[in-house]
């Protein structure tokens, strides 16, 4: 079975503002489209694989899992027959407080 693959509204804010700061950082729209295109096919081939993959996040919520990619984590879960992305996140923010201070709409 492979799976559908969804982004949260929260997700695709994420890919949007992940996009601009790749841009400015490199002066370059070329980069930060190959970036989110990377970054968007990691999800696909995550959503592509048997099994529950990713590593399990119970500190945050008790369906969220992540995987690593370039400096970034993807935060996702399982639903029926999909893998959702909740949330995309550069390595260095505090992944514990975001999701704290998050009020569970994206998450619902």
């Amino acid at each position: 079975m492979i799976r559908k693959l969804r982004f949260t509204t929260q997700a695709r804010d994420d890919l949007r503002a992940i996009s601009d700061f790749v841009s400015d950082a490199s002066g370059s729209e070329d980069i930060a489209e190959s970036f989110l295109s990377q970054l968007i096919e990691r999800c696909r081939h995550v959503a592509s694989l048997p099994g529950t993959l990713g590593t399990l996040r119970t500190e945050l919520r008790d369906d969220i899992r992540s995987t690593p990619h370039k400096g970034y984590v993807i935060f996702f879960r399982y639903q029926d027959d999909a893998l959702e992305v909740v949330d995309i996140l550069h390595g260095s923010r505090d992944s514990t407080a975001h999701f704290r201070s998050d009020d569970d709409t994206n998450l619902a």
